[in-house]
């Protein structure tokens, strides 16, 4: 009987490594033996499906530069500084380092002190005050990995954290460069609509005059005023959008409306990307990526608490001691010291499997961060490619809608002077400068598409932040 119970002890004893074998046989063939980043198991494609891998024409740290926008050289700069997202992520980051200080301190004894002094009461009670004075330690070792296992988890936390922020960094500049030539588009297309106003304006004077003068009826007319209130009413739109935008990026960068939405209104310049980028190739491009490499840290973190978790089912050696006097005087208070040491080892025998559970727990965690780490792979590599083909699309646009409006400005020149002339009814005068006015404001969509176009490549391939962004985070040798 005494040896069956033994048996089935020695069962549910092994049977935790049992079940974290699969797990750390997987972590481990994640992991290099040279101490080198784990392996995802994702198969990175050697060159990219839509486009030639090529090295980086220019540092996409500073991508935004390229765009030669005065505004966005204002706004990002103020964003990286005064956002709040950032102001959050900062903090943090600090909590992390906070964190792994902590963490490392059990790796050193606790010192505790103690004095007082008493007095008795009473018939029998001395006269005098009586001293005391001690010093407790403790002392943890760490025989089963358990604090070290915590601390590899803790500074792991670190470099996620600090990735974090770069990925912050690298979205809240994305975002600040899409707002801003959103509200270029916005502005662009708004003094479009004014100007085209006033052309439609002079057509509604001519119309009227020729109606005076019997040329033509009062359809020109009417039509004319039609022509007229469309475009009018396309203006409290765009202004709209235009505060909206601009709102937006004064959140961004931190101060309230009113500044930005001045600063838009003064020009109107779409911002123009560089004609040629190199993609670098699809495995560069991930180490590049902050938010790929938080998820692999994440990992690390994950696999280093399956360990801590498991430390718990062995056994436990914790070395105690103390120092201590009493006298009946503070003079004479250290004559006699006294103290003692004493070391005990502790081994769990029945919790109702709550550390078991939280084995089970941290190895499903460390399951979860590998299936994340891979879910962020394969989500770059799918916005490289995606933002790579629409760039290479809204090129073509361009260029096509370029074609577009200039045959409408001639057409456009054509039916104005011919119905000055009488030469032409006013329904062709309305049709080309229509489809001027499309033109125009397809040629800017396409610009701005461009623009944006090459913002979401640029940022898909890690540009938005730069190995500086990491600099605070290297501390306490959490170095990413």
């Amino acid at each position: 009987m005494g040896r069956a119970v033994n048996s089935a002890r020695h069962r549910r004893a092994t049977r935790p490594r049992l079940v974290a074998l699969p797990l750390l046989l997987a972590v481990a063939g994640c992991m290099r033996p040279d101490g080198a980043p784990p392996q995802s198991g994702v198969p990175v494609p050697a060159q990219w499906a839509e486009s030639a891998p090529a090295p980086l024409t220019s540092d996409v740290g500073d991508y935004w530069k390229q765009l030669n926008d005065p505004l966005l050289t204002q706004f990002v700069p103020q964003a990286l500084t005064s956002n709040l997202d950032l102001a959050q992520s900062a903090a943090r980051l600090d909590q992390a380092r906070a964190q792994l200080a902590s963490a490392k301190a059990g790796f050193f004894p606790q010192l505790t002190g103690s004095a007082g002094a008493t007095k008795d009461v009473g018939d029998f009670a001395r006269k005098k005050l009586q001293f005391n004075a001690g010093v407790n330690a403790s002392w943890e070792a760490d025989l089963f990995g358990q604090i070290s296992g915590d601390v590899a988890a803790s500074r792991a936390d670190l470099a996620a954290a600090g990735y974090s922020l770069a990925d912050v960094q690298r979205l809240i500049v994305g975002q600040v460069a899409l707002t801003t030539i959103q509200a270029r588009a916005t502005a662009l297309q708004l003094a479009i609509a004014r100007d085209t106003l006033k052309y439609q304006d002079d057509n509604l004077q001519i119309a009227r005059w020729r109606v005076q003068a019997g040329l033509v009826s009062s359809l020109d007319v009417e039509q004319a005023r039609s022509q007229r209130a469309q475009t009018a009413g396309t203006i409290p739109l765009l202004e709209s959008n235009l505060a909206a935008s601009a709102n937006t990026i004064s959140t961004l960068i931190g101060e309230p409306p009113g500044r930005v939405l001045a600063l838009l209104q003064g020009s109107a310049v779409m911002p123009t990307p560089p004609e040629a980028e190199g993609l670098g190739a699809p495995a560069e491009v991930l180490r590049r990526r902050p938010d790929v490499r938080g998820a692999e840290q994440n990992l690390i973190a994950s696999s280093a608490r399956v360990g801590v978790a498991r430390a718990q089912l062995f056994p436990l050696l914790r070395l105690t001691g103390n120092l201590g006097s009493a006298s009946a005087g503070i003079g004479s208070l250290f004559d006699v010291i006294t103290g003692g040491v004493v070391g005990t080892i502790s081994q769990l025998i029945f919790d109702g499997g709550r550390t078991r559970a939280q084995v089970r727990g941290a190895e499903a965690a460390a399951r979860g961060s590998l299936a994340a780490w891979r879910q962020k792979i394969l989500a770059a590599l799918e916005e490289v490619e995606t933002a790579s083909v629409d760039l290479k699309s809204t090129r073509e646009r361009v260029a096509i809608q370029g074609e577009a409006l200039d045959a409408s400005t001639n057409a456009a020149v054509l039916a104005r002077s011919q119905y000055q002339a009488g030469l032409t009814d006013f329904r062709d005068l309305l049709t080309a400068e229509n489809q001027l006015l499309a033109a125009r404001n397809s040629r800017v969509s396409a610009e701005a598409d461009r623009a944006s176009a090459f913002v979401r490549l640029t940022q898909a391939l890690g540009g938005g932040w730069t190995p500086e962004t990491l600099a605070t985070s290297s501390n306490d040798g959490a170095k990413p």
